[in-house]
């Protein structure tokens, strides 16, 4: 049964990486970078890089449908509760501003399939302790 989950949740992502690509491009990398801040770009970020985000959503919500829905229902519905971040990001960024109404909940789902299979990237170990990051 596992091996069906796993298998149905790449496919999803082979038929969605694609959307889901665009869409985090369009709707979620004006904030989120989807590669190592440089220097210079740490002076200027609102909100944390995606690999690090989806690194510790990966570490709450381990599984593809976990991730999805926790996704989907935060990028919604954001609240101190339900935040994964380290506090330190919270006091940097602030919470997520809800995108309810911006981005619909199939949306969400197509670039949480996106995000689950590509980030963070196989040797990510968080913010200047990865090689080749």
């Amino acid at each position: 049964m596992k091996k069906v989950c796993i298998l149905l949740a790449y496919m999803a992502a082979f038929v969605y990486g694609d959307t889901g690509k665009a869409l985090f491009e369009a709707k979620c990398a004006s904030c989120h970078l989807s590669t190592k801040p440089t220097t210079e770009q740490m002076k200027t970020l609102v909100a944390p890089a995606i690999m690090g985000v989806m690194r510790h959503v990966k570490e709450a919500y381990p599984t593809h449908k976990e991730a999805t829905e926790f996704i989907v229902d935060y990028s919604q519905e954001p609240s101190r509760e339900k935040a994964i971040c380290l506090s330190d990001k919270i006091a940097r960024f602030g919470l997520m501003p809800s995108l309810k109404g911006q981005v619909s909940p199939e949306e969400l789902r197509q670039i949480a399939d996106y995000l689950f299979v590509n980030f963070p990237p196989e040797n990510f170990r968080g913010m200047g302790r990865s090689k080749g990051l």
